[in-house]
């Protein structure tokens, strides 16, 4: 068995993801995969002593089962054949829209994006690693009986539910993507043990139109939710500054044993579906800054999942390798440049030329919130809405720190 340094990390990775295909006009590309995984490569992530990448293997239909209901399985499995789903079904299950097309085997290349991030709550449970990363799951718009935002089966659920079964009791899940983690919010709505925590762009404004400050937990799990719901075009510093004033308060009074966060790079700057103005760095930085609540709060205990991001090469490649390579502590800096054998690789590929560094330009600086609330800033007024709605079930103070 591998030994458990702090900074060994389980990554997950294996060509047959690439099924995850929805064709060549559909936005998740799995083009961006394949390029994430050879720039990491062409970084030396993937040869280094710490890091252990492994294939998927067999899927695990019953641990599936447990999480998506019968019907929905046994619709996913139909829509993945020549004869497809009638209207009915495909109304029902979300399936054969524009948003989730059916495509040939697409319960199996569905299952494995699930299996890989249940595989990476495993290795974090046999106590061989404290962290994992599975960039190609993050399917976090899944419901257990539909397929939603492009999201068929729900991994990060999978991965949480692996370690609620192992006796896990205090969960973190944390999601940056730009868009609201309404899956996994909806399966633990009213289990107390599981607490997410979702940074986005308001509803109002984008999909799925949820994740409000108001909403925080079912009957049964008060204060189960924290949303963060920031104005459209907000960029690097504000949405620092945002974290800064709610995720690491609620992380610590939360005291959780894993956290298990969402990198959905969509709030890119260059991203086309969505209205937020974030750069690779600051991504960087946010992943950085899990880092060190895992390390703080969760005995190192951090499992990362990919999610959305639809700039396949000048985005998500640069954004993930990033993220694997700070779980694995060999922190790329922000001025490397893009290796050449990569950069002709992608261009190849995609008819564009690559982006020639791993930086946006972003030095990572912001204004703390300890430095005082702004009732006049949008920003503000967003952040202050959700502390006033979730701090006080956490024995915190929304209005001072």
């Amino acid at each position: 068995m591998v030994g458990m340094a702090e900074n060994d990390v389980y990554v997950v990775w294996d060509d047959e993801v690439t099924g995850y295909n929805f064709g060549p006009s559909h936005p998740m590309h799995p083009l961006r995969l394949d390029l994430t995984a050879k720039l990491a490569e062409d970084f030396g992530l993937f040869d280094a002593d710490n890091v252990h990448v492994n294939p998927i293997g067999e899927i695990d239909e019953a641990k599936l089962a447990r999480l998506h209901d019968p019907d929905y399985i046994a619709a996913v499995k139909q829509a993945g054949t020549a004869e497809g789903l009638d209207e009915q079904d495909a109304n029902r299950f979300g399936i054969g829209t524009e948003d989730v097309p059916g495509f040939e085997n697409m319960h199996t290349a569905s299952a494995l994006l699930f299996q890989g991030s249940v595989n990476a709550a495993n290795a974090i449970i046999s106590g061989d690693y404290r962290r994992a990363v599975n960039f190609c799951g993050g399917m976090h718009h899944a419901m257990p009986g539909k397929a939603s935002g492009f999201c068929v089966y729900n991994d990060a659920a999978g991965a949480i539910t692996q370690f609620l079964e192992a006796g896990y009791e205090r969960i973190v899940y944390l999601d940056i993507d730009a868009h609201h983690g309404d899956g996994v919010e909806a399966f633990f709505w009213d289990d107390p043990r599981v607490l997410t925590i979702s940074i986005h762009e308001s509803g109002k404004f984008l999909f799925p139109g949820t994740g409000y400050p108001a909403d925080t937990g079912g009957l049964k799990a008060a204060a189960s939710a924290v949303n963060i719901a920031l104005p459209p075009r907000t960029g690097d510093a504000d949405w620092l500054r945002a974290f800064d004033a709610t995720v690491p308060q609620i992380v610590a009074a939360f005291e959780p044993q894993v956290i298990v966060s969402q990198h959905g790079c969509d709030g890119h700057r260059e991203d086309p579906l969505t209205h937020m103005r974030l750069s690779v760095d600051a991504m960087r930085t946010a992943a950085e800054r899990i880092r060190d609540l895992a390390v703080d709060h969760a005995d190192g205990r951090w499992l990362s999942v990919g999610g959305g991001g639809y700039a396949i090469i000048d985005v998500v490649p640069r954004a993930w390798t990033n993220l694997l390579a700070v779980a694995a502590g060999l922190d790329i800096d922000p001025g490397a440049r893009i290796p050449g054998r990569w950069a002709s690789y992608a261009q190849t590929k995609t008819g564009r030329e690559a982006p020639l560094s791993m930086t946006d330009g972003f030095d990572g600086a912001f204004e703390p919130w300890s430095k005082g609330f702004d009732p006049e800033a949008e920003l503000d007024r967003a952040v202050m809405g959700t502390r006033k709605n979730t701090f006080p079930f956490f024995a915190l103070d929304p209005y001072f720190d």
